[in-house]
């Protein structure tokens, strides 16, 4: 297949049970009602007709009228990405288009969510009927996954910048957590601050993380939230990392040292379920005391 076309489905949506008709994928009910980006959907359309007219065939008229849809109006700075799961539902994403915006990374999806989302897809047992407490929650498409498939009692959503807490609210209403079960909130939660009375009433029984050791600092200050957190409630914790930088993920396992807490590598993989870069280096740990 195209790499264009792959960026695509790594981008915006996991094609795993779609039909191999490209038409299915362009006029796809989740695409219709929640579109990806105005720029991939022109080039992907681009590269179908390019592809059916290489081969000899006539493209079909409705990729032309689907094209032309795309081909006036400028990109938005936010688009919509699906993600479907194994039960056939999909965790929708309202996310920006650029990586870094408002000053921030955390209005993007990045890889150790969905390799985390897929691990809880396979242990579904580590979740069912407990509380679970999820730090830098991002665009959420962890904690969502870990809502629609794996049955929590409750699940706390939570971050510290306000414009990626007002997105990820509207994230968790667009996939139907508002008011239903598991109960889910989300919640700002500095981890300077936060003292372990905070902690203890949301009484977490496991934690979940990704992507937040990308940074020597961030990383500093989530070892002492997490030391304040296994004090507080003795929760099974889970932080999974892409490893981009040796020294700062060597730096962070020191940290977690130097407070007495434990890890074990959590090896073995997780089940594909969702499309991304699958040769970035990424690591699943285990803390404990």
């Amino acid at each position: 297949m195209n790499l264009l076309v792959e960026e695509f489905q790594r981008h915006f949506f996991s094609m795993t049970r779609l039909p191999s008709f490209p038409w299915s994928t362009c006029r796809h009910s989740l695409c219709r009602k929640f579109p990806p980006s105005v720029r991939f959907r022109r080039l992907f359309l681009s590269q179908l007709i390019k592809q059916q007219e290489e081969a000899g065939a006539d493209p079909l008229d409705e990729l032309y009228d689907a094209l032309a849809e795309v081909l006036g109006p400028e990109d938005a700075n936010e688009c919509y990405k699906n993600y479907l799961l194994p039960h056939g539902g999909a965790v929708t994403l309202l996310e920006n288009t650029a990586l870094i915006s408002q000053g921030t990374t955390g209005l993007v999806t990045w890889e150790a969510g969905l390799y985390l989302a897929e691990w809880a897809l396979d242990h579904r047992e580590v979740f069912t009927g407990r509380t679970v407490l999820e730090l830098g929650s991002g665009m959420g498409v962890t904690g969502i996954t870990v809502c629609r498939c794996c049955s929590p009692s409750s699940l706390v959503f939570s971050d510290y910048n306000p414009s990626v807490l007002q997105k990820l609210r509207t994230n968790v209403g667009v996939n139907g957590l508002s008011n239903a079960t598991p109960v889910v909130s989300v919640e700002q939660l500095d981890w300077t601050s936060a003292t372990e009375e905070q902690l203890q009433k949301i009484g977490a029984d496991v934690v979940i993380a990704a992507d937040v050791t990308y940074d020597p600092e961030v990383a500093r200050n989530l070892v002492t939230l997490v030391s304040k957190v296994i004090r507080s409630s003795g929760p099974e914790v889970f932080i999974c990392s892409t490893i981009r930088n040796l020294e700062t993920h060597h730096g962070f396992k020191q940290h977690l040292e130097n407070a007495g807490i434990k890890h074990k590598v959590i090896t073995g993989g997780a089940s594909r379920v969702f499309c991304y870069d699958r040769t970035l280096s990424l690591e699943l740990i285990q803390l404990y005391r």
